[in-house]
């Protein structure tokens, strides 16, 4: 089912891999299955690097994200000058980086939290508005929920196509959003799942056995690298020493600085660190920020990551 989103992006599957990690193979996987694949760019040591060896693997649009919580001009200058083509900006104001992008031909997503907000950013230009809703895993902009989001800024931003982000785990979210007036569907906790995502054996365990309340909402237990950052994560110890402490303040958290854990280059990761397990971490990988959105009980198995587009768009055209 190809949408006007879809002929702006130049993809043929209504999905969006949402941009957890700068891992190329796995975002060229999605865009290869004929989806949006993503990279995160935020915290990319070399990110044209990140984006030259994204492009050798796929010969399909693919995109970059960037959370404007500090100035990236000089990130997305790096970027674009390495041939990357959509880029996605989450939290602050897009309006500075919009022209850039649009000189190099390029297309702008912004991730949204309210109808407010995306009427904002489309009166900045941006082509595409992103509405995710609370449901959503890892960093959370929204106190809204999904279902009452979208079709608000789909109302308040036509004709700017609109994609649904947050608690999407299936095709019968997909098809669901597609009934609220969205063109496009945002995935990420399904995609920890794919073949392709490095994540570390246990961290994928915990999230085939998840239940959908196991994905808690936190305002601010995990070091982000910024203030008020709420985010979505598996409840674990970390969590529960924190809470049985009675959720005290950033710098008198249990057990903060103790290290927990080695990254595969052997950098410690202290306790409450938003590092999360990939393969190669050691240690105690359980007390690690495993991020995940509430539709982590709809993620069940290993696979591709095409199998998952496939599986995601199946519904898509039924009556």
């Amino acid at each position: 089912m190809r949408t006007p989103v879809c002929e702006m992006l130049g993809i043929d599957q209504p999905i969006v891999l949402a941009p957890m990690v700068d891992v190329p193979a796995l975002a060229a996987a999605v865009s290869n299955a004929g989806a949006l694949g993503m990279v995160t760019l935020t915290w990319s040591a070399d990110i044209g690097a990140v984006v030259r060896e994204t492009a050798a693997l796929t010969a399909w649009p693919f995109g970059g994200n960037f959370v404007l919580t500090s100035d990236h001009h000089d990130h997305l200058e790096q970027a674009l000058e390495a041939g990357l083509r959509v880029v996605s900006f989450f939290l602050g104001d897009p309006g500075g980086y919009v022209e850039a992008v649009h000189d190099a031909g390029g297309i702008v997503m912004h991730t949204v939290g309210s109808a407010e907000e995306a009427r904002r950013s489309v009166a900045s230009g941006v082509d595409v508005i992103v509405a995710q809703g609370w449901e959503a895993g890892g960093h959370v902009g929204s106190t809204v929920a999904t279902l009452p989001l979208v079709p608000a800024v789909v109302d308040a931003v036509a004709p700017v196509p609109v994609i649904a982000a947050g608690g999407i785990g299936d095709a019968r979210g997909v098809a669901a959003v597609f009934a609220l007036g969205a063109q496009a569907a945002w995935v990420g906790t399904r995609f920890l799942l794919a073949e392709e995502m490095p994540i570390h054996e246990d961290y994928r365990r915990r999230l085939i056995a998840a239940a959908e309340t196991d994905a808690q909402w936190y305002p601010n237990l995990y070091d982000v690298g910024w203030p008020d950052s709420p985010h979505r994560a598996l409840r674990n110890s970390t969590a529960r020493t924190w809470e049985a402490a009675g959720f005290p303040p950033d710098d008198q958290r249990p057990g903060i600085g103790d290290v927990i854990a080695h990254l595969a280059s052997g950098e410690s990761i202290v306790r409450y660190e938003g590092a999360p397990p990939m393969v190669g971490t050691t240690g105690d990988i359980e007390a690690m920020s495993m991020w995940a959105g509430q539709s982590v009980a709809l993620a069940r198995q290993r696979q591709p990551a095409a199998d998952i587009v496939a599986e995601l768009t199946s519904r898509l055209g039924e009556p």
